[in-house]
């Protein structure tokens, strides 16, 4: 639809600026054509609302002749020869209108002035008329515009959100397969701890399921999420494994991507209480500090490890979520020290 017609308040100005074109020409033809100006404004102001009407059917003109895609010779035929009809029928609807207002006796004059004005209505409608034109691109070349960034922006959006998901397939699938092959190697060894991990597995799964259908959940539920991870290892690894959460009230209803800290905690187990004889705490506190959330994750480590691929995905895949999410707004840090590795995560801290 056209955009003047769709958009009543723009419809609204553009009658004005008809109106007030109006006046201008009513102003003229008592000039020129030495008539009074009641029987100027008479014949002027119907003239220009009519011309101005009929003027927004060169959008349509200019829609089927982009700029960018047609010839610019068969653009400048075109608009001129429809300007031309245009304002000769223009001309042909002033002298029509004469006929009609010469039946009042306050506007017979009119008849016989207007022969002398048919040029200057032919000179003007076609000025009008190109001018119409020029607004009309520069409207359609404004829409283009506004329609290329918002395709841009929901071509954005779909990229993040298979990235997301991307990433988020990264994550799920390594857990699972972690935790099936320690459910297999305790079959034989302890059955009762392979079913009591299984129905740990089983809630977990669910409620990973739930959760992961928003695109953001309380720090409570994640750490809740973690919890029941760690409830999990915690069949595998019994006393060597502890945990201490140390989470303020306020940091807990704040907003964080579902399943944001499970690799961090899971990297916490795997690279670290993994590696040590009498294991170790892993500590998980919260905070906000200047309006930003700040998450710590750390855990013993032995300093003799080998560094495996594993840790850096891990992290790595946290990060870009991240970086995809926040873009400079959030960060990841890492540090270890006397046998300490340590991940730190700062964002936005939105509250729920």
């Amino acid at each position: 639809m056209h955009p003047i017609l769709a958009d009543r308040k723009a419809f609204a100005l553009y009658l004005i600026v008809l109106l007030a074109l109006g006046l201008m020409m009513a102003a003229m033809v008592a000039t020129a054509g030495n008539t009074g100006w009641a029987v100027a404004v008479a014949f002027s102001i119907p003239m220009f609302l009519v011309y101005g009407l009929v003027s927004l059917s060169s959008w349509y003109i200019c829609r089927s002749l982009p700029l960018k895609s047609t010839n610019i010779g068969r653009i400048v035929v075109v608009l001129l020869l429809s300007s031309l009809v245009t304002s000769s029928l223009w001309a042909l609807a002033g002298s029509a209108w004469t006929s009609v207002l010469s039946t009042f006796e306050f506007a017979s004059v009119v008849t016989e002035r207007y022969s002398s004005l048919v040029p200057f209505v032919l000179g003007g409608g076609i000025g009008l008329y190109l001018l119409s034109i020029a607004i009309h691109y520069l409207l359609i070349t404004f829409e283009d515009s506004k329609n290329a960034d918002r395709r841009s922006l929901e071509l954005k959006m779909l990229a993040q959100s298979a990235e997301l998901k991307a990433l988020r397939s990264q994550v799920d699938p390594h857990f699972l397969f972690n935790s099936l092959n320690s459910i297999s190697a305790l079959t034989t060894k302890d059955p009762a701890a392979a079913r009591s991990m299984l129905l740990l597995l089983s809630d977990f799964l669910r409620q990973t399921l739930r959760l992961g259908q928003t695109e953001t959940i309380t720090l409570r539920e994640e750490i809740s999420l973690c919890g029941n991870f760690l409830d999990i290892e915690q069949v595998r690894f019994g006393s060597r494994l502890k945990v201490a959460v140390k989470v303020s009230e306020e940091s807990a209803t704040c907003m964080v991507p579902p399943l944001l800290l499970q690799p961090l905690v899971e990297n916490a187990v795997g690279h670290g209480i993994a590696h040590l004889l009498s294991g170790g705490t892993i500590e998980i506190s919260a905070e906000i500090r200047g309006g930003r959330l700040y998450i710590r994750i750390q855990n013993p480590v032995d300093s003799d490890r080998a560094h495996s691929r594993g840790t850096r995905l891990g992290i790595a895949n946290v990060r870009k979520r991240l970086q995809t999410l926040y873009n400079a707004e959030a960060r990841l840090d890492i540090s270890e020290h006397d046998d300490l590795f340590a991940v730190e995560i700062v964002l936005p801290a939105h509250s729920s």
